[in-house]
């Protein structure tokens, strides 16, 4: 809650810096002439300004991940992030002013370039220094931290809970208890903090504490648990840290910026950067609904041959399973007979005789997954992620491969690494074979990533060789 609320405080302050930027630049255009203040404001051109402006620049910081609010963030790091955002955002809203023949005078270009960045620098960095300055002498005085649990009770949770207990500075840490792994409470902590359970209690203390990070303080001989207990905490919006080793530190997997805070190695949940994640949602949401629309011929084309076909539903839904293991309903054409599945769930293969024969060339192309871009809208899939499959399916899959559950950190997609390398899976060994790409998409989530798949299946598409 206090994080929301603080993003909302920062986008407010945002929205208000950037209508004061526009106030005073538009003034300027008409230099500062108070004689005609009430004109100037009934102008219908500063009141769209007044309005579209500042939704713009809230959107663009929204955007590039300025409001996932952290109480450790850096005065510095947001000293430069504002500059990053800002210095080509007042750029394109020049260039757009030039467009409009806003301003037509090519002599004073430059003054009002600067002009028009001063204002909106000034007034949207001041507020926010404020704000990040009062939250981070908050935290120092230990007002305001952060709900954190120590999974451990022996030797490295007593290290974590005194290096925390004994920071000069408050890095922010509130402790609020430890969860035990093999000795039922009775380890070292058990004097110093509350026993709240033991690791399968895991997802009902976050849920009744509130906890927001979980600090992994394992010994050596209960590191047969660390998969159980990450699989715990997977679906759970907290961060996820441990004691650094020496070698961890060496290898520069320790990204530590706070001066007074103990160092920690951050379990990270995905590795695409917030603004990237943002454009990749954003493109789901435009690219769906334009394909729907430029492909709706098609689709009616290929609905008209499925009812041909023979008996049975146009549109075939099932049950999928998707983004923290919440189940949904997926959307496709369908490519088989009526009721193929009598007994159990089967996958498919090349030489499946219950495909029909429309069904064949879908597939060939991938036209019976169409309609998954209807999911893409409803925000179960994206365009580029690990294919959802049936929970029957991952039951299987997990007793031989229990990392298959980290696919469940993301969106499922429509098109996905594993998919464009081997295409439908027709037994779970294969699943499992594919797996290896989708952990490896994980690893490397990036906007060119993407692309590249995209581009990959839809050479596959045009060439026919989705099966």
């Amino acid at each position: 809650m206090k994080f929301r609320r603080l993003s909302i405080i920062y986008a407010l302050c945002d929205f208000l810096a950037s209508a004061s930027a526009w106030t005073l630049f538009f003034l300027l255009h008409f230099n500062f002439d108070l004689s005609r203040l009430s004109e100037t404001f009934i102008k219908a051109e500063y009141i769209r300004g007044l309005i579209i402006i500042p939704v713009a620049w809230v959107f663009l910081f929204m955007l590039t991940g300025f409001y996932v609010v952290s109480l450790k963030r850096s005065r510095l790091v947001e000293l430069v992030y504002s500059l990053s955002v800002t210095v080509p955002g007042v750029i394109v809203q020049f260039f757009i002013f030039l467009f409009l023949g806003f301003i037509t005078d090519n002599s004073l270009y430059l003054y009002f370039l600067e002009a028009l960045f001063i204002f909106q620098f000034l007034l949207t960095y001041i507020p926010r220094v404020i704000i990040t300055s009062s939250t981070a002498i908050k935290v120092h005085k230990g007002l305001i931290g952060i709900n954190t649990l120590i999974v451990g009770s022996n030797g490295k949770a007593f290290e974590v809970f005194d290096r925390i207990k004994n920071e000069k500075i408050s890095g922010g840490n509130f402790l609020i208890g430890y969860v035990s792994i093999t000795d039922g409470g009775n380890g070292l902590l058990k004097d110093c903090l509350p026993y709240l359970g033991q690791t399968e209690d895991l997802p009902g203390i976050i849920s009744d504490y509130k906890v927001e990070e979980v600090i992994l303080a394992i010994e050596g001989n209960e590191f047969d648990t660390i998969e159980k207990i990450i699989g715990l905490l997977e679906f759970r919006d907290v961060t996820i840290k441990a004691i650094p080793s020496l070698k961890d530190i060496l290898t520069g997997r320790v990204r530590h910026t706070a001066i007074f805070g103990t160092p920690m190695l951050e379990i990270s949940n995905l590795r695409m950067p917030v603004w990237q994640a943002n454009i990749k949602q954003l493109m789901d949401y435009i690219l769906a609904a334009v394909c729907l629309i430029l492909m709706s011929p098609i689709m009616l084309l290929l609905a008209i041959l499925i009812r041909i076909s023979g008996k049975g539903a146009i549109i075939f839904s099932q049950e999928r399973i998707g983004k923290n293991g919440k189940p949904f309903t997926i959307f496709k054409f369908r490519s088989m007979q009526a009721n193929a599945e009598h007994y159990e769930p089967l996958l498919s293969s090349k030489s499946d005789s219950r495909i029909t024969a429309i069904g064949k060339f879908m597939r060939k192309h991938r036209f019976d997954e169409i309609p998954n871009l209807v999911n893409v809208l409803k925000g179960e899939m994206s365009l580029v992620g690990p294919r959802p499959e049936r929970q029957y399916f991952i039951n299987q899959i997990v007793k031989k491969a229990p990392h298959y559950r980290r696919l469940h950190k993301v969106k499922p997609g429509i098109t996905s690494w594993g998919q464009v390398k081997y295409g439908y899976a027709s037994d779970v060994d294969s699943m499992i074979e594919r797996l290896e790409y989708d952990l490896l998409y994980l690893e490397n989530m990036s906007l060119s990533i993407d692309l590249k798949i995209i581009i990959y299946t839809i050479i596959i598409i045009i060439k026919g060789k989705g099966v």
